[in-house]
This record gives structure tokens, sequence and C-alpha cells, in this order.
């Protein structure tokens, strides 16, 4: 007999298992297959914008105009301009700046106006920032740009993430939500080829056009973000339970009015938001009370991690670390990063459609150890290189190994800290405090980069390869924190995620509510199959 429906022991999850049961490919759902356009042209559109800026800050630090009208004059050891390593910090790091002076607005604004308004009011922040950057007349002004375009980010990066996970039919949910952080690499590559084409530029313009530029993604998040419907969580929490329905009948049932798949979504999510609202308040506070305060020392680590796991060494100073490894010309540099750029969209895609099969956790601790395997390797061979620099000769063996290695961190990165992050935010945080959840990890992750940003460029021209081996130490600290305290979400509904760590009754109470929209028989009554429950439903 296959296993019941109904367990005695607590919340079954129902709803996974009508989903599990439809057999029809999104690509053959024309009004799913649409929204799912739409979706990539605007929601993957944002973290598109967050890997240009990653890439554009990296590459204008190869351009001579650059560095010579921001580095007031500075030089490096072969007389070349160069801005000094302490203000190089502050320029890359006032991204993440603007990001954290965003996040006691971002939320709010989120849950008060919708996911389209924040993402819409985020792209137009950044297209300000953006001409700002482009023009700039001297560094302050470059400065105050980029903290303009890390304010937009985030109210982008909250919303855009949460509409993907809140509209995608609960069998893609997971994927489109980890090719979310693989969309990064569209923008990095993109960066990267314009700065092959405008590096060499005579004069300002080498920098100020792909600056310019960066409004493009902006722009075409804001030409298509009302061609989406908005979250059909939100709508129900504002009482618009006519709207969402809607919205779930057209997307997830093709049009259908008596699709049992439509009738259990919005029996769980208006029971489970109202299991929530009635037990979490509004307020920054609940993050700080009973279960949330785990969910909360989570995301605050996970922040951390994906920012501080040297993902912001290797992306944002490319021109000191190819020097080190011995490619010292513009021509070298621009293709070795735009060849990694495009390997890193190549893995971090195909990462992104197969890591959802696999236990979270286990996937999250594979990254960390192979990432510190890269890291150790990548120590010895720029300490091997450290001391042939020394001694007046080269060591092209260890050269190689840095570069092979330098490649290798891209997927093991990948696997975890950008595939899953937005997965299991969206997973681990209830729908009431799920924009403050994935703002606080925003604000830890944002952090954590002003200060890798800051600290990076001091410590590499201080202490060279001994930087390396702190990071090795900090990436295992992070494979014995996710061994310890990640939870596993894998194969649930958002909903029959909502209460993992809370009261066990909260949960039957969105089950039952579940069963009552279906018409299940009494308590006493077997219900064996998934053909039991589409019987039932076609009775109602």
């Amino acid at each position: 007999m296959a296993r019941g429906l109904k367990t005695t022991e607590g919340a079954d999850p129902i709803l996974t298992r009508l989903v599990g049961d439809d057999k029809t490919p999104w690509y053959r759902k024309p009004n799913l297959r649409m929204m799912y356009f739409w979706l990539f042209m605007c929601c993957m559109g944002v973290e598109m914008t967050s890997g240009f800026d990653s890439q554009l800050i990296n590459t204008l630090q190869f351009s001579q105009s650059f560095n010579k009208y921001f580095g007031n004059g500075a030089t490096d050891d072969k007389g070349k301009w160069a801005i000094k390593a302490s203000l190089l910090g502050i320029i890359s790091s006032s991204y993440q700046l603007g990001s954290i002076v965003a996040v006691p607005i971002a939320p709010w604004f989120n849950n008060r106006f919708g996911r389209r308004w924040s993402i819409f009011v985020g792209s137009v922040i950044m297209c300000i920032g953006a001409i700002i950057q482009a023009f700039s007349q001297h560094v302050a002004m470059y400065i105050i740009a980029r903290i303009l375009l890390g304010m937009g980010i985030l109210f982008a990066i909250i919303s855009g993430s949460c509409l993907i996970g809140e509209l995608a039919h609960p069998k893609e949910r997971a994927v489109l939500t980890s090719l979310f952080n693989a969309s990064y690499f569209i923008g990095a590559i993109v960066a990267g080829g314009i700065a092959i084409g405008t590096v060499d530029i005579p004069g300002n313009w080498s920098w100020r056009v792909p600056s310019l530029l960066q409004l493009c993604p902006s722009v075409l998040q804001i030409c298509t973000i009302f061609l989406l419907p908005e979250s059909p969580r939100w709508l129900i929490s504002k009482d618009r339970e006519d709207e969402a329905f809607q919205i779930l009948r057209k997307y997830h049932a093709e049009g259908r009015d008596d699709d049992v798949i439509v009738q259990a979504e919005m029996a769980q999510i208006r029971s489970t938001i109202k299991l929530e609202m009635e037990t979490n308040a509004q307020s920054w506070v609940t993050m700080l009370k009973g279960p949330m305060r785990r969910r909360l020392f989570i995301a605050i680590f996970l922040g951390l991690f994906t920012q501080m796991s040297g993902n912001t060494l290797l992306s944002y100073y490319t021109n000191l670390l190819y020097s080190m490894m011995g490619y010292t010309s513009n021509y070298a540099k621009t293709r070795i990063n735009i060849a990694n750029q495009c390997w890193s969209f190549l893995n971090a895609t195909v990462i992104a459609l197969f890591i959802t099969r696999f236990k979270r956790r286990l996937a999250f601790m594979v990254s960390s150890s192979t990432m510190c395997i890269c890291f150790i390797a990548m120590t010895i061979a720029f300490q091997r290189l450290s001391v042939a620099k020394s001694e007046g000769t080269t060591n092209d063996a260890a050269s190689i190994a840095a570069m092979v290695f330098y490649f290798s961190y891209s997927p093991c990165y990948n696997i975890g800290n950008n595939a899953l992050v937005y997965t299991y935010l969206i997973e681990l945080f209830p729908y009431a405090v799920r924009a403050r959840g994935i703002g606080i990890e925003q604000v830890f992750g944002k952090a954590g980069g002003f200060f890798s940003n800051f600290v990076n460029p001091i410590a590499m021209t201080a202490i060279g390869w001994k930087f390396f081996a702190i990071y090795c130490g900090w990436i295992f600290f992070e494979f014995c924190f996710q061994f310890l305290f990640y939870p596993e979400t894998q194969g649930r509904t958002l909903e029959e995620l909502s209460f993992m760590f809370e009261d066990k009754d909260l949960a039957v109470q969105a089950v039952e509510a579940v069963e009552k929209q279906l018409h299940f028989p009494d308590k006493g009554m077997a219900v064996d199959t998934i053909e039991d429950v589409h019987v039932i439903a076609s009775k109602v």
C-alpha cells in the first residue's frame, strides 16, 4: 500500500505530493511559460545588475585613465597610474555601504507596497546612481554614486528573490530561485566584454562609457516589472484573495477553476499566512523571539559566508591577482577575466539546474570543503611565486597551479553560496518575515563585503600570499557552522516549511485547512494514494 496522505505524527506534505503527481512540464503550459520569460527578463535582471557592477569596478582597474583620474597622482612600483589600496577599498566597498543604509527601509517598503513597486523603485535609484557614476567629477562624487547603486540593488534583490519564489509553480520554484544568483554572471560577462573594447580608449571615456552602460539592466527591469503579476502571497496578506486566486488559476492551472493543486495552494497559503500573522508581530523585534532567533542566527552567517568566502578577493581584485601570477598586460588580464566569467556562468547554470535534487545542507558542506581545498592550493602556489620573485626568477609551475585553482574555485563556490542562497532563505523564513529575513542576510552579507573589499587590497599589498592562509581558516569555520546549525529544507512547499521550528500544532492546523478545502473524509477514514485525492476533489 502506498504511504498514506494522513499521518498521526504531525503535518503531512499534501501539496508536495499533489505537485509531484503533475507530470506536465512547464514549457507545455503557455501561461506559465510566458510568466517565466518575464521573470527571467526582470527578476533575473536584478542579479545581472549586481554582476555587472562587480565586474565593472574590477575591470576599471585595468584602465590607466581610471586610475589616473581617481588616484590623485599615485603610481605603483612599475611607474603606472594606480589607486592607493586604502582608497581602492573605500571605492569598492561603498556599494555594500549603500545596501547597509537601505536595510531598515527596503523590507518595510517591500511589505507595504508589494514586490513589483519595490523592484521599480530600486531600479530607478540605480539608474540615478549609474548616471552620477558616469559623469563623476571627483572621487567623492563617484563614491556617492556607488552608494546609491548599493541602495537600489537591495530593494531589487529582496523583492526579486521573493517574487520568483512566490510566483513560481511549486515544482520549479527551487530551480528558479537557484538560477537567480546564476544570472549574476550574465552581467559579469557583459561587463568583462565591454572592458575589452573600452579599457584602451584614450581619455576618460574608457571608464565613463562602461559606467553609463550600467543603466541598461535597470532600465530593463523598469520596462518589464509590470508585465509580471504581483505575488499571490502578498495579495492574500492584504486581504485581496480574489486577485491572488486569479493569478494562481491563470499561471499554475492554465485557467482551470477546478484544479486541485490551485485549490490546495490557496487553502495552504491563506491558512499559513493567517497563522503567521497571529503568531508573529510585524516588526523587527519579531526576529529576536522564539524560533525566529535560530533563523536569524543562520541568516547572519549565511550572509557573511556569501561575501567572505574569498569570492570578493577573487572577483574585485583580479588586477592584483593576475599580476601576482605573472600576467601583467591589459590584453592578458581582460581575456583571462572574461574567460573566467564565462566559465563561472556555465558551471553556475548547470549547478543551479541540478543542485536542488540534493539535500541543501549536504550541498553547502560540499561547497565549503572544496573551497577550502582550492584556497589551500592557491596559498601554496602564491607562496612559491613569492619566493621566486624574491630570488629574481619565475616559477611557471606555480603560476599555472595558481591559475588552475583560481578557475576551480568558481564551481566550488557556486554549489552552495551561489546556487542555494536565495532558495534556502525563501525556504527558511515564513512569509510574514521573509523580506526582513532576506534583508538581514543582505545587511550582514553587505557588511562582510564592505569589510572584505576594504581589507583585501590592503592585506594583499602588505602580507601577500599569507592572506590566502587566513581565508583557509575562515572557510573551515564555515564548514563547521553548516554541519552544526543548518537545517534541511528540501522537498517541501514554502507553507509546509513555515513552522519547521515552531509548535507542530501550527503545522497541523495548516494541513487541516488544505484537507478541508479538498473535502477530505473524516479523520478515521484512510486516504492512501494521490489518486484518492483527485477522486475526492472531483466530487466537490
